[in-house]
């Protein structure tokens, strides 16, 4: 068994002396040729390197123009953006400032309502205290004192109106409401521009003229000689811009304009004249006289009542019933006027009166408008003046066939 082993040893490490033999005397032959490259003069010919620096700074200087032009665009794009926000800060404020001032107004026609209206029937009742029990001086200087304290406040009450002034401030603060979100959708779309800045500006200073916040210098005249619609929109916002070129948009995109939808919409301006208009000018001269009579007939009834306080007791029948009838009408009149607000009603009629005003100007300075190209797209113009009259597109061209056929007995808007 041991000299088994001693041979397989043997025999091993003699297999292994000649592999290593082996090994040492096989050699691995390799060799990477790499193809000589030609050999080039040290220096290129003058005039190709002359035309190669001209290429090199030609295309240098053009790169640094359009870089320049690109970084002017976006500044401007920046300056734009950036006045715009500010324009929209602005209008932010001012709708705080028209609510906040609304409400105090709605305040004032509350209150003064309700004291005048007291310190009226107090001096009535006083009056006729007086009449009953006997002349005594103290009632009938303390029912005159009321009474003229009453005509007083009512001259006051009656010549700002509270309730039209709180639907002035209503009425700034949905305008500038519509402006602030036109602004952020202008924002949103990445279409600002400067004109659109400068016009944006002009809306609001039309609105804050449109819309006095004082009362002293400012306000607007609540009596006027003739009923006009109201206007708070800037004198060029409808304005058409003269354009060098003719009507050669046949060769051009209609940008949704046809002569069908032009004669549409002149269809829906006669009607707008003919019906809407025409019915609120005569509503609102209606509220307009009716509040004149009523704002002149509240005082002089308190200042009758307070000067026939003064012949109280003297044995005339007449003259006790002089205070207290006078008394009780102005009571009566007060309330209608302030409590039903008339002011308002009159705000309103000519508030809605402008509304048609606007459409009738936009719709016409949009047709005035010869190159199709600077209008606003057909369709979507279409459909705004449908919108502002509470119909559909294909109610608002129904109702344009009817104007054309002169059968329309309908107004135009379907909202007032």
């Amino acid at each position: 068994m041991a000299s088994l082993l001693q041979n397989y040893s043997s025999s091993s490490l003699t297999l292994i002396s000649s592999s290593i033999k082996r090994s040492r005397t096989t050699t691995v032959n390799a060799a990477i040729h790499v193809p000589k490259l030609p050999i080039f003069p040290s220096s290129l010919p003058k005039t190709n390197l002359l035309h190669h620096t001209l290429i090199k700074e030609s295309t240098t200087t053009q790169f640094t123009e359009k870089k320049r032009v690109l970084d002017c665009n976006d500044n401007n794009n920046n300056k734009v953006v950036v006045e715009l926000y500010a324009i929209l800060e602005a209008v932010a404020d001012r709708i705080e400032m028209h609510q906040n001032i609304g409400d105090q107004r709605d305040n004032w026609n509350t209150l003064l309502l309700n004291s005048i209206n007291m310190i009226t029937l107090t001096a009535t009742t006083m009056a006729a205290v007086a009449a009953t029990t006997g002349p005594l001086l103290a009632l009938k200087l303390s029912s005159a004192l009321l009474f003229s304290a009453a005509t007083g406040m009512l001259l006051i009450m009656n010549k700002i109106q509270p309730s039209q002034l709180t639907e002035e401030q209503r009425n700034a603060t949905r305008y500038l409401k519509q402006l602030q979100s036109e602004i952020q959708t202008t924002l949103a779309l990445g279409n600002a521009t400067e004109e659109y800045v400068k016009s944006a500006t002009e809306k609001v200073l039309a609105l804050d003229k449109a819309f006095p916040l004082p009362l002293l210098g400012a306000m607007l005249e609540k009596f006027p000689s003739k009923f006009e619609p109201a206007v708070w929109w800037p004198s060029t916002q409808f304005q058409t811009k003269s354009s060098n070129k003719k009507s050669q948009n046949n060769n051009k995109k209609m940008n949704g304009w046809s002569e069908e939808l032009e004669v549409e919409l002149r269809e829906i301006v006669e009607v707008v004249k003919r019906k809407d208009s025409e019915d609120y000018e005569r509503l609102g001269n209606i509220a307009l006289k009716m509040n004149k009579a009523l704002a002149i007939a509240g005082p002089l009834l308190t200042g009758i009542a307070a000067a026939g306080s003064a012949f109280l007791g003297n044995g005339n029948s007449w003259a006790t019933m002089v205070p207290l009838v006078a008394g009780s009408l102005a009571a009566a009149i007060n309330t209608f006027e302030h409590g039903g607000q008339v002011g308002m009603v009159f705000e309103m009629y000519r508030n809605s009166a402008g509304f048609f005003k606007q459409l009738e100007t936009s719709i016409e300075s949009t047709l005035e408008e010869s190159d199709l190209e600077r209008r606003e797209n057909g369709n979507l113009f279409e459909m705004k003046v449908a919108m502002k009259l509470g119909r559909s597109v294909s109610q608002l061209r129904e109702l344009a066939s009817k104007s054309a056929s002169s059968c329309v007995d309908e107004f135009a808007s379907k909202l007032f």
